[in-house]
């Protein structure tokens, strides 16, 4: 029996970062998702088995895509064994496969984790045996069906995990230094940027080079996930590779590199540098991202008008003096060189902030990995900017 219906619409939820979900809720009306609807670092909707491959190979800040198979009521373990029995499992497996269960648990009734993935194991491997069909194996690294059981007080749901590896492993990124900002909370951050992907794009702290390659990716229109991964889904019963390799045929075909605007990442560390080529190689885009090593300081950006983002250190490798001084010499640059730029500045050190100097016109939650930050928003305009005040007084004074 196959995993979805070709031509039936489903159940899906797609998981992402908290402040991404609006981008994500747009990512899915652009590709004819129905019934969106926004929760806490997640979408609800609906479509069929092409949708579901699509919502894997394109959408930027999703982190994984469930499909819902039954949502129940479990006050005790017992109750968990028996819902979870409940469902056909020969319908999604054979005595051959292998499975694993990723647990999420918070309440007060299931405190383990590790357990509760055990007994919901049980009860589907009691089942094959009870039918005399064998046994499925556990495989945690790379089973044939990864299984999701949240619960959450006595609520539980179970689904199919159809991305395997989160979608934020695009699979070019083999490397990267200390805390790499996740492709998509950088691909998020690069949307809420409003980049008009026809002007340059600076990052002058670029690091391994994440911020750059997903502005490439996007500007270039290359849907994240073609860049050679696997999905869990191509292993499911029913797995329509036809339909597959059409979609991704043509995704590629909508490739369109000779449209990037200046693309530049810079960074004072040149190991971190090496890294960013290499990375960037591994997404095709070696050729499209200028990559060099220099100080903030002493780098001239494309001519105005563009777009900065810069992730820069928030403090904790840092003492308080020198994060204090790098901030302020954020703030120092941008005014100095960026003239005409919108320029942002992700940090999870609000105190540092303040020592850039500049007034920002918009501040956004977002979260890099457990850290709650806040991209800022500058609008560097070109020249001075007088209040109409100011310059009434330099007439009069004329």
């Amino acid at each position: 029996m196959n995993a979805t219906s070709k031509s039936a619409d489903f159940a899906m939820l797609a998981k992402t970062l908290f402040g991404l979900e609006e981008i994500l809720a747009a990512e899915l009306e652009e590709l004819g998702a129905k019934d969106i609807e926004l929760l806490n670092r997640a979408i609800t909707y609906r479509g069929g088995r092409e949708l579901l491959y699509r919502s894997n190979l394109c959408l930027r800040t999703a982190t994984r895509i469930l499909q819902p198979l039954s949502t129940f009521t479990a006050p005790n373990e017992d109750a968990l064994y028996k819902a979870v029995s409940r469902i056909d499992w020969t319908r999604y497996l054979n005595s051959e496969m292998s499975l694993a269960i990723d647990p999420v648990v918070s309440g007060n009734i299931f405190k383990h984790s590790l357990y509760v993935a055990q007994k919901a194991k049980d009860a589907i491997v009691d089942q094959f045996r009870g039918k005399d069909l064998g046994r499925p194996s556990v495989d945690l690294e790379c089973p044939d069906l990864r299984i999701n059981l949240h619960i959450a007080g006595s609520r539980a749901t179970l689904s199919l995990d159809s991305s395997g590896d989160p979608l934020s492993r695009r699979g070019y990124r083999i490397e990267g230094g200390e805390a790499p900002l996740s492709e998509a909370l950088a691909a998020g951050i690069v949307i809420l940027s409003a980049w008009d992907k026809t002007t340059p794009f600076v990052d002058p702290m670029c690091g391994s080079g994440t911020l750059p390659i997903e502005a490439a990716l996007i500007g270039a229109n290359i849907a994240p996930g073609t860049l050679g991964r696997s999905f869990a889904f191509q292993k499911w019963n029913g797995f329509d590779s036809e339909l597959y390799n059409s979609i991704l045929s043509e995704l590629k075909k909508s490739v369109n590199l000779s449209a990037l605007p200046v693309i530049v990442g810079s960074d004072i560390n040149k190991t971190r540098i090496d890294e960013a080529r290499r990375n960037s190689a591994r997404a095709g885009l070696e050729e499209v991202i200028k990559f060099t090593v220099s100080d903030l300081a002493k780098q001239t950006p494309p001519s105005a008008p563009g777009t900065m983002i810069v992730n820069p250190p928030y403090g904790d490798r840092l003492s308080d003096s020198d994060v204090t001084a790098l901030y302020q010499l954020i703030g120092d640059t941008l005014k100095q060189k960026y003239d005409g730029y919108t320029a942002f500045v992700l940090t999870g050190n609000s105190m540092a902030a303040k020592s850039i100097g500049l007034r920002t016109s918009r501040k956004i939650k977002l979260f890099n990995g457990p850290t709650e930050c806040r991209l800022l928003r500058f609008e560097m305009y070109k020249g001075s900017r007088k209040s109409k005040w100011e310059t009434l007084r330099e007439e009069h004074s004329n």
